[in-house]
């Protein structure tokens, strides 16, 4: 379970750290270009804020996922991941479908 943990950190704070830097940085170079070649300049800061705040729901979800699975040695942990991974991605796709229609 220590395993688990220190994975889970590690991927967590790295998804935290990439997420921060595309929404505060407007590090849109961190995506891939496909996923905003048709993002107007006026648009960036808004779709970088949405990817942003997606990417850093997934990683605070897999942070939460170890800590809640390492401290009551059960599966509940997934269950937070899960949510944060469904609500992170659905702002990453709706900021796709919302600002990279070109």
């Amino acid at each position: 379970m220590l395993i688990e943990l220190i994975i889970l950190l590690i991927i967590g704070i790295a998804f935290l750290i990439i997420g921060w830097l595309i929404w505060k940085k407007e590090k849109i170079t961190l995506i891939h270009e496909y996923h905003w070649d048709k993002v107007s300049e006026e648009n960036k800061a808004a779709y970088t804020a949405m990817v942003g705040k997606g990417t850093l729901l997934i990683g605070m979800g897999m942070i939460l996922t170890g800590v809640i699975d390492y401290l009551t040695r059960t599966g509940w942990g997934w269950v937070s991941f899960g949510a944060c991974f469904i609500i992170g991605l659905t702002l990453m796709i709706l900021a796709g479908i919302r600002y990279n229609r070109g």
